[in-house]
């Protein structure tokens, strides 16, 4: 009888390991499925990894990711809704033609490839620092910040949801191209500020250039302490977020959504609310994506919230499905911090609510979740 225990035990060890070993050659999308198993893969997530999850026909009854970086796309003609990959700036082509006069702002943009290489546009700074950031909630709101007349609305009060407010806002969409990597691959780059040298020298970022300052600032917003009543983690791969996410929510039964924006539109511009439709109540957590060469994205848990879809049309005409998170309880958080300013309330007041930005990442849990349809 204890031999057979023994070897039950011993079997079992071997299962574990198994699985464990299998978890960890999985790729990121797959990796995915397996522990989100009824959560669609938010559109943001998708770009990042470079896949199409629509099923391409191959003719012999078989379907397959028809990602345009794939294999087949040096077999197969490009499908006519996969041509703008092809074209766009950040594409093949474009170290061998000259850029389209209408796609020059997309390498100038502060997020772009070539900001690691280049200065950053003082009148592009802003973009940086805007006050949609992360810190904005724990740090001293700046001077300059204050001083501004703030043309748009970066935080509002939770009774401003509703159907025929007009707000002031600049541009959902956000600019970050940087690739999610399997984990395998970044748990090889140091990530930490006693190994900066060793970083810079990895991604080839002069000690002094802007590149080399975001980098440094990444981690060290990665590295401070949270902030009161904050939980926060940096993911600087998809797996890391599914398991820091599935840690700290306890449930694999998540809604994930994101910001979807129609096109590009002018910086500024009004836009009127036209629907509201409230998504979570409670615990969950928001993954920004930050400045920083391959995808790493901020994840954190800020306490009671509500969180809302929030469909908005511009003046221009443009559609925009907003994710609004509405901080419940700020009791806890820095009375100078900007928006408490911005709105003159003391932490506690009432609930402070704000848009994400379109790369970044609202997870929630769900006793529906396996009845969710793709919202992105």
């Amino acid at each position: 009888m204890e031999l057979h225990h023994h070897q039950y035990y011993v079997f079992t060890l071997f299962s574990v390991i198994f699985v464990v070993s299998h978890a960890a050659n999985l790729s990121p999308e797959v990796y995915w499925r397996v522990k989100f198993p009824n959560t669609p893969m938010p559109t943001p997530i998708k770009n990042a990894l470079h896949i199409n999850e629509k099923p391409a026909y191959n003719g012999d009854g078989n379907t397959k990711i028809s990602q345009p970086w794939g294999v087949g796309a040096w077999y197969q003609a490009a499908p006519e809704d996969e041509l703008h990959k092809i074209r766009q700036p950040f594409g093949v082509y474009r170290w061998y033609q000259a850029a389209p006069e209408d796609e020059l702002h997309k390498i100038r943009q502060p997020w772009g490839v070539f900001r690691w290489y280049q200065t950053a546009p003082e009148n592009e700074l802003h973009k940086v620092h805007q006050p949609w950031g992360v810190g904005s909630w724990y740090n001293d709101a700046a001077k300059k910040d204050l001083n501004d007349n703030h043309p748009v609305t970066p935080y509002f009060f939770e009774t401003d949801l509703h159907q025929g407010k007009k707000m002031n806002l600049e541009s959902l969409k956000n600019y970050n191209p940087a690739p999610i990597l399997p984990r395998k691959v970044v748990d090889s780059i140091a990530f930490s500020s006693d190994k900066i040298e060793e970083i810079l020298n990895h991604f080839s970022a002069d000690k002094d250039s802007e590149r080399a300052k975001d980098i440094k600032k990444t981690i060290k917003m990665c590295e401070e302490p949270a902030g009161n009543g904050e939980v926060k983690h940096c993911a600087t791969s998809l797996e890391s977020m599914i398991d820091f996410t599935l840690s700290h929510l306890g449930t694999n039964k998540i809604i994930a959504i994101s910001t979807q924006v129609e096109k590009e539109t002018p910086e500024v511009q009004t836009y009127t609310i036209e629907k509201v439709e409230e998504k979570a109540n409670g615990k969950g957590v928001v993954c920004h994506k930050v400045a920083y060469p391959y995808a790493v994205h901020f994840c954190h848990d800020v306490g009671s919230t509500r969180t809302f879809m929030v469909s908005m049309v511009g003046a221009d005409g443009t559609k925009v499905n907003a994710v609004s998170v509405c901080h419940e309880d700020t009791a806890s958080m820095n009375p100078k911090a900007l928006p408490f300013q911005l709105l003159n309330v003391k932490p506690g007041d009432k609930p402070i609510c704000h848009f994400t930005l379109d790369d970044q990442i609202a997870l929630f849990p769900s006793q529906n979740a396996d009845l969710q349809v793709a919202e992105n």
